[in-house]
């Protein structure tokens, strides 16, 4: 056994006690094996990978033991910090979960990988160089010596997780441990990673102990599933058997719960469903249903028409500073949207879709063309004109933590757009709304007082949803609101946006990556590349008759298709 993982506890001292993160946990990796630890967030995955390293905070103490090496085996808890730093790259080496924190913003992206070379290899720094960008067309990154000198925020998420795999790479480790190494990424982003990490594996004859919350990946590069819950490991065993035929409610509860590219349901399941022991049918929208909703969508006034829609940036500068060439982010969109309508925008990242909804509701500026929101062209307004169009139009944001402000309570975020556009005639009004909201996104009264620092990404993503519906918007758009969370998690907002359409009788454009999302979700769906439309029409027609080969590419990106 390569890495042997027995009765571990680890807990963390708090305000307010002592707080357990791993229970008992056993886990074993054989050299040339591929260990999949699947869990939620919170789950203790993280924890487990930062104990074999012995990277642990100061307030975590971390008992049993963790054995390292076939033959003469090391305990690495309780190892001296020398001997520890010398396992760490040269033994073992981790890709971290978030590429752009990993990397110093700094430091150009070669010097960090050669320190790590010279670190474990002891060579000058010109070795290092020459061995850094022969890592770095291992890993496939485009123009190598550009990349060595480039600075992390130059390089896209895919290029930065790539620099991150060569600097695990440089020591030659015995086991790689890949915390989230996928998440949030575009799917064919996603399947580059994937497919690069699987012939390193061959080529270096690595073990691997993949650490992800998506079944999905899981089932794409692992050989054995350990599923994690509140620290403990719940069920265990070779992949495809824990996939295809999962035991622990838990387990089933995580592979219901990721949507399928086949179908569309009524209702996501929930790990929640399995847990507490109810039956849960799984009710399927059916074609002939499907046709009655188009021809009740489709005969109204649209609500909103886009045409031609052009947004540029510049792309270089002279050396005055004036723009000498443009970037088209989006180059001439064209679509309508119908009242209670769901409006799908896919593609991969920087193909325009962030940047078409915030045009829409004009937070970035639109160079040509006309968007037309119950009849008025409202890039033709001036902004005051434009103001009371704010509370029609609601965005959420991709990313709901930096959306929130950190030194506002949570009441206070959601009681400011109420005080700006002057709704309800009290402040004791305002407050009894904001307890509504709330309510309505299933958080509690008491959430109010609390800051976003003290919830989880869900919740977070819950209080932003809480925030737009907060002004009572007509239209909402939402962009890649669930592309960083939990499959459980996902499932639950997911159906909460479902129920707040059927309540508020909102109209929808969603923004996503995930293709199984957009086909659960979605009455239409725009495909999108290099700001044009490559695609647009009904998911389930374009998923199984679309032509383009751009669109092809995508699905077949998708991991894990056979499980859902």
């Amino acid at each position: 056994m390569l890495l042997d993982i027995k009765n571990l506890n680890v807990a963390f001292s708090t305000e307010r006690g002592i707080v357990p993160a791993v229970r008992n946990l056993n886990l074993q990796l054989k050299a040339g094996q591929t260990l999949g630890l699947v869990g939620e967030s919170g789950s203790g995955k993280s924890v487990t990978a930062l104990s074999i390293l012995q990277l642990l905070p100061s307030n975590a103490r971390a008992t049993g033991a963790i054995y390292m090496g076939e033959e003469n085996p090391i305990n690495l808890i309780g190892l001296p910090e020398a001997q520890l730093s010398r396992m760490r790259g040269g033994e073992l080496a981790m890709i971290y979960q978030e590429p752009m924190t990993a990397l110093n913003p700094v430091f150009r992206c070669g010097r960090q990988v050669t320190e790590a070379l010279q670190i474990h290899q002891n060579i000058s720094a010109a070795e290092a160089r020459a061995a850094t960008l022969s890592l770095f067309e291992k890993v496939k990154l485009p123009d190598p010596a550009r990349i060595f000198e480039a600075f992390p925020h130059e390089l896209s998420g895919g290029q930065k997780q790539r620099i991150l795999i060569a600097m695990a790479l440089s020591g030659r480790p015995k086991v790689l441990i890949a915390d989230e190494p996928t998440t949030a990424l575009d799917v064919t982003v996603q399947r580059a990673i994937l497919d690069l990490m699987l012939d390193l594996r061959e080529e270096y004859g690595l073990s691997m102990l993949f650490i992800s919350h998506d079944l999905g990946v899981i089932s794409e590069i692992a050989d054995t599933v350990a599923v994690m819950k509140s620290g403990e490991i719940v069920e265990s065993g070779p992949a495809e058997q824990v996939l295809s035929a999962p035991v622990h409610p838990y387990t089933r509860g995580l592979v219901a719960c990721r949507p399928s590219l086949h179908k569309k349901l009524r209702r996501l399941p929930t790990i929640q469903d399995f847990e507490s022991g109810l039956a849960f049918s799984k009710q399927e929208i059916g074609a002939d249903e499907t046709r009655e909703r188009q021809a009740i969508l489709y005969q109204q006034t649209p609500v909103l028409q886009v045409q031609d829609l052009c947004v540029q940036f510049p792309a270089r500068k002279n050396w005055l500073g004036l723009p000498s060439a443009w970037h088209n982010a989006v180059d001439q969109v064209s679509f309508e949207l119908f009242p209670g309508e769901i409006f799908g925008i896919a593609g991969e990242s920087g193909c325009g879709k962030t940047t078409l909804g915030r045009a829409i509701c004009r937070l970035v500026k639109a160079q040509r063309g006309t968007v037309h929101y119950r009849g008025v062209d409202l890039l033709a307004l001036s902004e005051q004109a434009f103001r009371p169009f704010r509370q029609d139009i609601q965005l959420a944001f991709q990313d709901p933590y930096s959306s929130l402000n950190p030194r506002m309570t949570i009441g206070d975020a959601l009681l400011e757009p109420l005080q700006t556009h002057n709704l309800y005639d009290s402040e004791r009004q305002q407050k009894q709304r904001v307890l509504e909201l709330l309510e309505t996104v299933g958080l509690e009264a008491d959430h109010a007082r609390r800051y976003p620092s003290e919830f989880s990404g869900g919740q977070r993503q819950r209080i932003c949803l809480a925030r737009a519906l907060a002004v009572q918007p007509k239209l909402l758009i939402c962009d890649e609101v669930v592309s960083a969370l939990d499959v459980s998690v996902q499932a639950t907002v997911l159906n909460l946006l479902l129920d707040l359409r059927e309540k508020f009788g909102l109209t929808y454009i969603f923004i996503s990556h995930d293709l199984s999302v957009l086909q659960q979700m979605c009455d239409r769906l725009l495909v999108m590349e290099q700001g044009k439309i490559v695609d647009i029409g009904f998911p389930r027609t374009l998923f199984e008759q679309s032509e383009k080969a751009y669109v092809r590419t995508l699905l077949a990106s998708v991991p894990g298709q056979q499980y859902t």
